[in-house]
Formats: C-alpha cells, sequence, structure tokens
C-alpha cells in the first residue's frame, strides 16, 4: 500500500494499535462487572471447634438454649420473659458474678443478644459464650429432666 506521490513510493509498515486497546480495555470491563457473581453466596456460619481453652466452672449460672429455642437456667425450664429477674434471684448465689452461654448451634443470634442484654439488667459483670454449642445429648437431658420435674409423660409413653 503506497502513498503519496511516485515520488516517495514508501510502504506504511506501522501498526495502529488503537482499536486493540480499546477491545482490551472493553473486555477488562466485561470482566470486572462479571467477576463478582462467580463468587460464591455461601452464608452458613459453623461454630469453630475448641481444642484447648479454660473449662467452665458448674457453679457459675448457666443458660442453656435447644434448638426449638427452650431455655433452662442450671438445668430448669424458664421463659425468656422471666430470664431476667431468674438471673437477679441467682446473682446472689454466684459470687463471681458470671453467666455461660450454652446454646445450639441453629440459634438465632437475636436470641443470644437477648440473653445478653437480659445479663445486663442483672448486673452480672461477665458473659461467656461456650466454645461448644449445646449437643443433641446434653439438650435430651435438659429437656427429660424439665418432664421429669413437672412429672410430664415422656414421648415414649
Amino acid at each position: 500500500m503506497a502513498f503519496g506521490n511516485n515520488k516517495e513510493n514508501k510502504i506504511f509498515s506501522e501498526i495502529n494499535i488503537t482499536p486493540l486497546t480499546d477491545i482490551f480495555l472493553v473486555l477488562l470491563i466485561i470482566m470486572m462487572v462479571v467477576a463478582p457473581s462467580f463468587q460464591s453466596q455461601d452464608m452458613n456460619v459453623d461454630v469453630p471447634e475448641v481444642n484447648n481453652g479454660v473449662n467452665i466452672e458448674e457453679s457459675k449460672v448457666t443458660v442453656a438454649v435447644t434448638h426449638d429455642g427452650a431455655m433452662y437456667v442450671n438445668g430448669e425450664p424458664i421463659q425468656a420473659s422471666a430470664l431476667t429477674d431468674k438471673l437477679i434471684a441467682l446473682k446472689d448465689d454466684n459470687e463471681k458474678q458470671e453467666v455461660i452461654v450454652k446454646a445450639d448451634k441453629n440459634i438465632k443470634s437475636s436470641t443470644i443478644m437477648d440473653i445478653m442484654d437480659s445479663a445486663q439488667n442483672a448486673e452480672y459483670k461477665k458473659l461467656i459464650v461456650a466454645g461448644e454449642p449445646l449437643n443433641k445429648k446434653e439438650q435430651k437431658q435438659l429437656e427429660q429432666d424439665a418432664r421429669e420435674s413437672v412429672n410430664l409423660p415422656t414421648e415414649e409413653e
């Protein structure tokens, strides 16, 4: 391809990279827009396992929450609305003023926040959330103890 007059029969051999740059910029923008959709949307949060730590003393006030949302304070069933009053009543017996929360791993965090609010309203100094969730064996034992204390028939009867 020759440009100019016959005196200058020079060949134009330079490459115009402007269209190539435009294509790469468009591809880059498309990838930046599409890339976030490749990320997984897994919102499940599992409670981490505790390999070592401080042992929980049984003399402290323990609030347990089962998978169905039933609350137990030191093994006795209680309604969520009466939790603050129960914690206030137990505060005199507890010299360390600590509350331990053990809950099923499927319990909503709002339930734990309600327990924290009740402990704060009862003026406890420390709240401990147990590292291990309340397992099924412990939940069944709490439910069985609650039935026996009220003398209700068990599920097998």
